[in-house]
């Protein structure tokens, strides 16, 4: 019997395929692609481009910029605990490398998100082609080639019917928990456009299961007899308690144990904020209780950490001389850092395997007592830092403080750079598991818009507060107008201090005097950036772009123009200029390069301070 096919060509056959791709996990069944970003130019326009025109079910939105589209996939497919993500299509040339960026920022933070960028003609007849980058060695590459480490899978589709292998390999990678990340797959501009007669089951629907794995028996036996002899034991949350949705066990466990739980800038929200035990923010920019904790502790359970240098100051946080980690991950890689105890598989399952293994086990009521006042004390702090009324320009710990206060608790704020991930993680009190959205897993300036835009599309019905400085709101800030064509509401506070205050901050500390860090012009006399700041008028730009824009001064100002910009229906700015000078304190150490000779005093100062905090530095 001949086999049913259905000719089309290689656009059309991918859109058709992604659009019949579902998801399931604990029973629960959805569509896994929310549709298709994509700027048109002559690589994708007659191939991609016709094939969503066919297809119109398969939405297409449109964007300003290709670094920009990839960063809203990207907060989409984080805010839908990687269960959904969107495509992104750019034409060849810099449209494609354009997206690099952004294919980095999902893989660092293994985030996916599936990127279809047009590639030079594979027949080669008429090379070469506009924007088609020569080598001497090769004819087999292309500027699409620069995807290949950040992506966690690449391909290039040199005949149309390589599509019935690749795109099932780019799911089993997208939908995977351990592998996921960018997926690649380049389109040679004239294989879009041919035909093939595909096999028509190719186009049946397809669910992939995202199963909860298990952990070896043997490993949680070990774990558990760490746990029950630990004395100082704590926990910090990663961003894999919540992709498994194991906030309700992690709660239970450390309430019925009274081990502390702190928080990496991805596990924020693994716990409510007034949990009694809820040290707060970990490691670099850590609260003081979570840094002397952390110091202190004896056992370290780790769940769904990659254990980045922010979360181990350096690999200086953790100073106990026999200190024992237990690892939970989903991935093997993470699991077995540090020397751990690895506890490999789902975070959600793991738990509830591990919480009844310690029923009988609790911490010292000292240690308790000691953490839970640790965790009040905080929250005084954090209460004094909102209520500080510093003069206009107002601080920037107040700024958090107002839109936290006036937010309501299922609404998200979404950073990414600059100072405001550091305060905000030491000030925000999460109040909702998605209440907190910082990509700092790559720090990527320009993704706060970007961003905010995709968590809205993946759930309309929170708030989204963007905080975003004006070194990266100068970036990227033209995702507005792609909110405002989308009829997306966002509430965009954006605070001016005239230059790149974090970096500003880590340079005076490093004996480099903030060094070309202001936005100021250049001095006639000195030859350097301190002749005065520049007249930018960020809220006059944002205005341009469609938003409603409302200046404050003052904080109570600021508190009226954010109630305000709660009753519009509309995307709003709320500007505001902030003091660079007046920061959050606290701040543990960091390990960045320091000259280690100079003529400057302050630099030379900074380096022994480099070389003692170094001194500090475990292997474990």
């Amino acid at each position: 019997m001949a086999r049913k096919t259905k000719r089309l060509t290689t656009a059309q056959a991918t859109i058709l395929f992604l659009q019949n791709q579902f998801v399931e996990r604990d029973g629960k069944e959805a569509a896994f692609f929310g549709g298709c970003f994509g700027i048109f130019g002559h690589g994708n326009v007659a191939g991609i481009g016709q094939a969503l025109l066919q297809y119109p079910s398969f939405p297409y939105f449109q964007s300003r910029n290709e670094q920009a589209m990839v960063h809203t996939a990207v907060a989409y497919a984080k805010m839908k605990n990687r269960l959904g993500a969107l495509v992104c299509t750019t034409s060849i040339g810099p449209g494609a490398t354009n997206m690099v960026t952004g294919a980095a920022t999902a893989t660092i933070n293994r985030i996916p998100v599936l990127l279809l960028p047009g590639d030079i003609f594979a027949r080669r007849d008429v090379a070469p082609v506009l924007q088609q980058l020569e080598a001497n060695y090769s004819q087999d590459v292309s500027v699409n080639d620069c995807f290949k480490p950040v992506s966690k899978y690449w391909d290039r589709i040199n005949r149309p019917e390589q599509l019935l292998s690749a795109l099932p390999e780019a799911m089993r990678v997208l939908t995977s928990p351990v592998e996921t990340g960018a997926v690649t797959i380049c389109m040679p501009q004239d294989v879009q456009a041919e035909a093939y007669d595909f096999p028509v089951e190719f186009f049946e629907k397809k669910v992939w299961p995202v199963q909860r794995i298990r952990p070896d028996q043997r490993a949680l036996a070990k774990a558990v007899e760490a746990i029950k002899a630990a004395r100082k034991p704590i926990i910090i949350a990663g961003g894999g308690v919540l992709y498994s949705e194991a906030s309700k066990e992690l709660t239970e466990l450390i309430n019925r144990t009274g081990i502390p739980v702190m928080e990496t800038f991805a596990g924020k929200g693994s716990v409510h904020y007034n949990e009694p035990l809820n040290l707060g923010a970990c490691g670099v920019t850590g609260t003081p209780g979570a840094i002397t904790a952390a110091a202190e502790a004896d056992v370290v359970i780790g769940i769904g950490t990659r254990y980045s240098d922010f979360t181990t100051i350096s690999e200086s946080a953790f100073q106990h001389p026999k200190v024992q980690f237990i690892n939970i991950n989903v991935a093997e890689f993470d699991a077995f850092k540090h020397a751990a105890i690895p506890l490999v598989g789902d975070a959600k399952v793991i738990l509830q395997e591990l919480s009844p293994l310690l029923k009988r086990y609790k911490v010292s009521d000292a240690y308790r007592t000691k953490q839970e006042r640790a965790a009040r004390q905080w929250d005084k702090v954090v209460s004094s830092v909102y209520n500080l009324n510093h003069p206009v320009p107002i601080s920037q710990g107040e700024v958090i403080g107002a839109v936290n206060t006036l937010s309501n608790d299922k609404d998200i704020v979404v950073c990414a750079a600059g100072s405001l991930p550091g305060d905000l993680h030491k000030l925000w009190r999460t109040r909702n598991p998605k209440g907190f959205h910082l990509e700092y897993g790559y720090s990527c300036m320009g993704y706060e818009i970007a961003g905010g835009l995709g968590i809205k599309m993946a759930d309309p019905s929170r708030e989204v507060y963007v905080m975003v400085g004006d070194g990266s709101y100068l970036m990227m800030s033209q995702e507005i107008i792609t909110a405002v064509q989308e009829d997306v509401k966002l509430i965009i506070v954006l605070l001016n201090n005239n230059g790149y205050a974090s970096i500003g901050g880590l340079s005076e500390s490093l004996g480099t005097k903030g060094f070309g860090t202001r936005y100021e012009y250049r001095n006639k006399k000195t030859g350097q950036l301190n002749g005065g700041l520049l007249p930018v008028d960020l809220a006059a730009n944002a205005a341009s772009m469609g938003a409603s824009v409302i200046k404050a001064q003052t904080a109570e100002e600021l508190k009226a123009a954010l109630m305000q910009a709660k009753k519009n229906k509309n995307t709003t700015v709320v500007y505001i200029e902030t003091d660079r000078e007046q920061r959050v304190g606290g701040y543990a150490w960091w390990e960045v390069p320091v000259a280690e000779v100079s003529t400057h005093t302050q630099v030379k100062s900074a380096y022994e301070k480099l070389k003692k905090n170094k001194a500090k530095q475990r292997t474990y």
